[in-house]
């Protein structure tokens, strides 16, 4: 039974301690959690592109067809194992690599170059032991030419990041121009396949035969003729020589993203028909 008020009284309202505003947290608090929070993210991006993937890109056509000027990838860190070139800037750790495999034959291998240190991007045909060399073109791996295959012209459209050699043959189809490019499919022993591009008689067509010494590689491009590899030395902006394979980075995984190279900052909508939609996700 509730009580009579007087005239004039009022009776307190109860409150629900549930409903009482909380204090605002310290501002010293609520950096902290922020630091922390951009630090552990921090964190989590050192860790994946030092153990797992790093992003590359694609700047010439010396791995043609299988990558294109334009491209973006990642590649896988841990098939080779880890050394001081597995870390963001290069680091300054061991020189040993730690869990250290040597590629298989035909895996395509991002490495630092031996005197320019800048990544290059090639395929792997040579294994310590192993005796390479060129004969009119044709790929010899231990003493054995190297098969070849499905004989094709292969077209590639022209683009602003794509050009037409002078010795393929350009032409108009419906979509656009392109160049059409003499290729076969070339088989290693280890049952890995791939598309050569031939642009006919070309400086490296002969060379070797050549050893591969301990802790080295024979590297060469797709595009045969269009590619500065382990037939030539290891110089300045051009060969690589025998590739040391302490210098190895990580095996290429995957297409990201690839890019015609006609987007334009100023229009955005250039960035969508300027990719390459079907080359996305591409495995390598």
């Amino acid at each position: 039974m509730s009580a009579t008020l007087a005239p004039g009284e009022t009776r307190p309202i109860p409150t629900d301690p549930q409903s009482e505003p909380q204090s605002e947290p310290k501002r010293g608090e609520s950096w902290g959690s922020f630091l922390a929070f951009v630090a552990k993210l921090v964190l989590a991006v050192v860790l994946f592109r030092t153990l797992l993937f790093a992003p590359f890109t694609i700047p010439s056509e010396s791995m043609m067809p299988l990558l294109k000027n334009g491209d973006f990838l990642i590649a896988a860190k841990w098939p080779y194992g880890y050394s001081r070139l597995s870390l963001p800037f290069a680091a300054p750790l061991p020189s040993e690599r730690i869990l250290a495999n040597l590629p298989e034959r035909g895996d395509v291998a991002i490495f630092r170059h031996p005197v320019d240190n800048v990544d290059y991007i090639k395929r792997v045909i040579g294994l310590p032991g192993d005796t390479v060399e060129l004969r009119g073109g044709r790929l010899v791996l231990n003493g054995h030419i190297v098969p070849q295959a499905d004989a094709a012209f292969l077209p590639i459209p022209l683009s602003a990041n794509t050009s037409c050699h002078p010795a393929a043959r350009q032409r108009a189809t419906p979509e656009g121009s392109v160049c059409d490019y003499a290729s076969a499919l070339e088989t290693l022993p280890n049952g890995r396949s791939y598309r050569v591009i031939d642009l006919g008689s070309g400086p490296a067509d002969d060379f070797g035969p050549v050893t591969v010494p301990d802790g080295r590689l024979f590297v060469i491009g797709d595009n045969r003729d269009n590619s500065q590899d382990s037939r030539y030395p290891a110089t300045s902006h051009g060969g690589v020589g025998l590739v040391p394979s302490d210098l190895l980075v990580g095996r290429a995984s995957m297409i990201l993203f690839s890019t015609d190279g006609s987007a334009e900052w100023a229009k955005p909508w250039t960035w969508f028909t300027a990719a390459r939609w079907d080359r996305i996700g591409d495995r390598l």
